[in-house]
């Protein structure tokens, strides 16, 4: 296990390499050939251009003003300086809300940090309960943890008075944050710029009609049932594989433009290909005529493809976007249910059209129930298999496991130098690097489970990727991690002392929470900012093919907060700090650097860099807030087991009141406060309706609303027959008297109805 100075020595590293990817960073955005890779968010709207110079050639390359370099670090200040508003304006408020989870953290841990290290490390330091259990394995370092504090001592209730001032302090902070970020929600919402999602509803499982289209169904029906709010809709047609072509008619463009560009610099040689699987097998030809001729004939396909989506009626499929004519109108019909049968004639908010994700609406309803309950099992074993490679990571934290895994490793790992960096930094790399694939094998999942949005993707795979480092990162590697370095002493006691070995040895896995900490939270924040790959992959771009500004603009690649993987791995954070604010409290100021840190940095990246795909209005705080509970309880569950083992009576009494506590403050806020992420309030919508119709009297919501929702695949090709698919009447084949008695409010009703 790590102790003293293998934690100096991952601190050491951990450091030098943070501060090697910064120094780096500072040298190399202060070049103009790098400035679109480092400012590009500036490109995108406009404000900045390419640097021009005049003198040296050079001067276009290479920064030659010296006095720059005396103030590398003023882009810390700088990514301080825009005030929230600003911020929200220029980044949207899903950026401006996330960086607000760093800043919660260092709110609810700089204080908790400071009450921890003036009353509870002396409490432990002074225990001396492990000074007289030599047989157990320990360090320096453990003796500032719960562990040291002896078996019935009164300085145990110094942690239990410490654990409500941290759960008091928690709540209310939490109370705050979501106070706030639920305002900034409401605001934005009533004073952003018209948006389609504002008017638009997604309805999903229109029931068959054997007399009418799926178009002629929808109007109907809401013609009848929303007469005076019902303007036009959309119907969605499973244009997959078209996109298919589409997409691969697009990268045989970009290998076109890439040989074309090769050759106009070289006309000497005109540039080979092979017809095989990614041009390296098969046989060689013109790469020109090649990609000119494959071109042609995707383009042949795709237009076929294109001509059978838009005449075959089995192409609809049962779900269309509904717009009305107010945003009151939409907010009553996706808050409401539209028939008796619960199953049929689901309404939801619309995404935003950046925000849709188009592959999964030709998904039916029954098949999306069986998809859910098939990758929930997958992701139970997923989770459970996964413990396995976490078990072989506990075994590198320990010098005793590597030597029975690798028994010719032993004189090696024995050297200082060697044992310090295997167990304060080896361990935690390897966590690392088998944690870097999992959000990719999340997100598939959470694609065939059938979401229909990109955020709503987002959210669910972060869900499952937080519960997923809830699992096996921290519950595996405390289990684990306290088997492998307390197996000596499991073997050699009865078994009713096991429970009181494993109460001790928990506290212990802090050093390698504290080495994961500075492996992930110091060393990868730094080299966030430093954006090596997307460095490299547009200087080749640039040299390769680009030939214009509009091929350079589109070489740049600014990059999004990835809300699946960022969020979940800060909420490891916070559950490492809540566990181990009571338990062992000198992992708290590694927790603090890293909110620090990361608020920092990713408020740079946020003005600068990011492009985010999409706007949810911090839709996914609720999320936060939940998690953020979870670990507060988590924290109070262990405690309560931790001095279960120390003999200490009525704790468990004592103790019970906080996660009840705890869970009735989740209530209350759920209460409280999430109703603003999930609703529009009727009352904010009439207002901004009644707004709009006095500013903009001839404002055409028809002709704004009408192409918000084609897919993607369409715009640029034959246009949707949308003066069809919104005529004023729809001829059906019905005779019922529905209709008959319906064709007035029709023929009256906004949008033609």
């Amino acid at each position: 296990m790590a102790g003293a100075e293998d934690i100096v020595l991952s601190a050491t590293i951990n450091l030098l390499s943070a501060l090697a990817f910064l120094i780096a960073f500072a040298i190399l955005r202060l070049q103009p050939f790098n400035d679109r890779v480092y400012f590009p968010k500036w490109y995108l709207k406009g404000i900045r251009s390419s640097p021009r110079s005049s003198g040296p050639v050079v001067k276009k390359f290479v920064n030659l003003d010296c006095r720059t370099y005396i103030r590398f670090l003023n882009w810390m200040p700088a990514a301080l300086k825009m005030p929230q508003p600003e911020l929200i304006e220029h980044a949207g408020l899903d950026s401006a809300v996330y960086i607000r989870i760093y800043l919660l953290g260092v709110k609810i841990f700089a204080p908790i940090t400071f009450l921890a290290f003036a009353i509870l490390v002396p409490v432990n330091w002074t225990g001396g309960w492990l000074h007289k259990h030599k047989e157990l394995t320990y360090s320096e370092i453990d003796k500032l943890s719960i562990s040291n504090v002896n078996v019935g001592s009164a300085r145990l209730w110094a942690h239990i008075g410490m654990a409500y001032m941290v759960t008091f302090w928690t709540l209310y902070v939490l109370y705050k944050e979501y106070e706030i970020v639920s305002t900034l929600r409401l605001q934005f919402l009533a004073s952003s710029d018209r948006r389609p999602d504002q008017f638009t509803v997604l309805v999903r499982s229109v029931p068959p009609d054997t007399d009418e289209s799926v178009s002629e169904h929808v109007e109907h029906f809401f013609c009848v049932n929303h007469p005076e709010r019902y303007l036009l809709h959309q119907v969605v047609y499973n244009a997959n594989n078209l996109a298919n072509l589409v997409e691969k008619k697009k990268n045989l463009t970009n290998w076109l433009t890439y040989y074309q560009t090769k050759y106009e610099r070289n006309p000497s040689s005109k540039p080979k290909t092979k017809t095989g699987p990614w041009g390296l097998v098969g046989t060689s030809v013109d790469a020109i005529e090649y990609y000119t001729t494959e071109i042609q004939k995707f383009s042949e396909e795709e237009a076929a493809e294109r001509e059978k989506v838009l005449s075959d009626p089995k192409a609809i499929i049962p779900a269309a976007f509904v717009s009305f004519s107010s945003r009151s109108g939409a907010a009553i019909c996706a808050q409401t249910q539209q028939s008796s049968n619960p199953t049929i004639w689901l309404t939801q908010w619309a995404p935003e059209p950046r925000d849709v994700y188009w592959d999964n609406l030709s998904i039916p309803y029954v098949e999306l129930n069986i998809r859910r309950l098939l990758m929930g099992v997958a992701f139970f074993f997923l989770t459970f298999f996964f413990m396995i490679p976490i078990a072989f990571i506990q075994s590198l934290a320990s010098i005793d496991g590597i030597e029975r895994v690798f028994p010719f490793l032993k004189h090696v790992i024995e050297v200082d130098v060697v044992k310090s960096f295997v167990q304060g930094f080896l361990s935690s790399i390897v966590l690392k690097v088998f944690l870097i694939i999992l959000p990719t094998i999340l997100m598939t999942m959470s694609k065939i489970e059938g979401h229909v949005a990109m955020s709503a993707l987002e959210r669910t795979t972060a869900a499952k990727y937080h519960l997923f480092l809830y699992v096996n990162v921290f519950l595996g590697s405390v289990i684990t991690g306290a088997a492998f370095e307390q197996l000596k002493k499991f073997m050699h006691q009865a078994p009713t002392e096991i429970p009181r070995t494993i109460g001790v040895a928990i506290p212990i896995k802090a050093t390698f929470f504290i080495s994961y900490i500075m492996v992930d939270g110091w060393s990868a924040i730094a080299a966030e900012i430093l954006r090596l790959s997307p460095l490299i992959v547009f200087h080749l771009k640039n040299s390769f093919l680009v030939k214009t500004e509009l091929d350079r603009e589109q070489a740049m690649d600014p990059g999004s907060i990835t809300f699946a993987t960022s969020e979940p791995r800060i909420q490891l954070y916070f559950l490492l700090g809540l566990v181990y604010s009571v338990v062992t409290p000198v992992l708290l100021p590694f927790i603090i650097v890293f909110f620090s840190f990361a608020y920092l940095v990713f408020r740079h990246q946020i003005i600068n860099v990011y492009d985010q795909k999409y706007e949810s209005a911090a839709a996914y705080w609720p999320d936060v807030h939940r998690r953020i509970i979870i670990g507060l309880i988590t924290s109070q569950v262990l405690l309560m087991g931790l001095l279960n083992t120390k003999d200490i009576p009525r704790s468990t009494t004592v103790i019970v009141v906080l996660p009840v506590l705890t869970i009735w403050f989740h209530y209350f806020c759920k209460g409280r406060f999430e109703s603003a992420f999930v609703k529009f309030p009727l009352q904010e919508a009439m207002v901004r309706d009644t707004l709009e119709r006095a500013t903009e009297p001839n404002l055409n919501l028809k002709v704004y609303l009408q192409d918000a929702y084609v897919h993607p695949v369409f715009r640029g090709g034959e246009p949707l027959s949308l003066e069809e698919q919104n005529s004023p009447l729809v001829s059906t084949k019905r005779k019922s008297s529905r209709k008959s008695s319906n064709m007035a409010s029709r023929s009256s009703a906004p949008g033609g109805c």
